[in-house]
């Protein structure tokens, strides 16, 4: 069926984890191996994802060639030891920096000076072109607001599908969403679902809740983290599309919606020595039969990189399946279930199912 080339934007730890999740796969059996939903999707197998080219700010990755950027400060996933990666002929390429770095990763992260923007532009696209890339896998961080629709605008230029997997609206804002349907190329998004995440466990206990009767009169749910995504989230003024993303994911599952001060969902604080790690506390409050009261506490512990990993693949093959079908727009199903934050809400079960009709009908 050929390869799914894509172009990924922000080399950073997200990436780090997919990419040498991929590695890891190619060494085992994947058909036994935990952490994935398809093995095969749509004809797809995960040897078929190939990174073609690659865009980032960092002076320590710019330039260098994709395995290197992969291990590059402030990278922190280490699962596979660098020199058992395969050699890459990819080089990491400039990126406009705009509003991708926050005040706090400037701790961190030296960005390159970038050439003029006419310049710039020319030789993404040429890169982009050149590469043979038809997917442009947005992993830019948190509150890059400019950024995103930067890129957004790149893959209509260059004639790619869009996957945004950070919580800014593109494929849920109809004008963008429009664009794409105009330029006859599919977008998935917004906002990335962790594998086994915060947001997803707690929408499912909220559903539940709803479903077998009981009140919900408050909920919350905080995360803290050590690496540079929680550090770029320190700056609050970066996070309002965060926490709409993850607010409303929880509110769509209610029947009702609760009060604006009756429920809170987002990330707390940044806690160095966590690392890779992130701690997420999660508080039901409500009532049940007879109005007698109940609460419930959940603390869930994971690796904050080996949750998008097993997502990213399955959103980067339904992506190539739309492009392969002609499809334009937002596609409803696989943003649905793969993201926080899509242009409609559904219940997982039922985006599941979406999914998978979804898939079937590509076979």
């Amino acid at each position: 069926m050929g390869k799914i080339k894509v172009a990924v934007v922000g080399v950073g730890n997200c990436f780090a984890g997919l990419y040498q999740g991929l590695e890891y796969y190619r060494h085992h059996e994947i058909t036994e191996a935990a952490g994935l939903m398809h093995p095969v999707l749509g004809g797809y197998t995960l040897d078929d994802i190939e990174f073609v080219a690659a865009f980032d700010v960092s002076e320590e990755k710019v330039g260098k060639n994709l395995v290197e950027a992969t291990y590059a400060h402030p990278n922190e996933v280490r699962w596979i030891k660098k020199e058992e990666m395969p050699k890459s002929e990819v080089i990491v390429q400039e990126s406009p920096i705009l509003d991708g770095l926050g005040i706090y990763i400037l701790e961190r992260v030296k960005p390159i000076k970038n050439k003029p923007k006419d310049v710039l532009d020319k030789q993404i696209k040429e890169q982009i072109k050149n590469s043979g890339a038809r997917i442009i896998l947005s992993y830019l961080p948190v509150g890059s607001a400019d950024a995103t629709r930067y890129w957004a605008q790149m893959a209509i230029d260059t004639n790619c599908a869009f996957v945004n997997c950070i919580p800014e609206f593109i494929a849920s804002d109809e004008k963008w969403a429009q664009k794409f349907t105009d330029a006859k190329l599919p977008i998935l998004g917004d906002d990335i679902k962790a594998q086994v995440g915060s947001t997803i466990v707690h929408r499912t206990l909220a559903r539940l809740v709803d479903e077998r009767g009981a009140l919900i009169e408050s909920t919350y749910q905080i995360n803290v983290g050590g690496n540079t995504d929680f550090l770029n989230m320190k700056e609050q003024s970066r996070l309002k599309s965060k926490r709409i993303s993850k607010t409303e994911s929880v509110q769509s599952q209610l029947k009702k919606r609760l009060p604006d001060d009756q429920i809170y969902v987002g990330p707390s604080d940044f806690i160095p020595f966590l690392s890779n790690t992130k701690l997420g506390f999660m508080r039901i409050e409500g009532k049940m039969w007879a109005d007698v009261p109940f609460n419930m506490e959940i603390r869930l512990e994971v690796d904050d990189k080996a949750n998008s990993g097993g997502i990213s693949v399955d959103a980067i093959r339904c992506a190539q399946i739309a492009l392969d079908r002609g499809l334009a727009g937002y596609i409803e199903g696989p943003s649905a279930y793969f993201m926080k934050h899509p242009p409609v809400q559904h219940s997982d079960p039922v985006a599941r199912q979406m999914v998978e009709d979804f898939i079937s009908q590509a076979k």
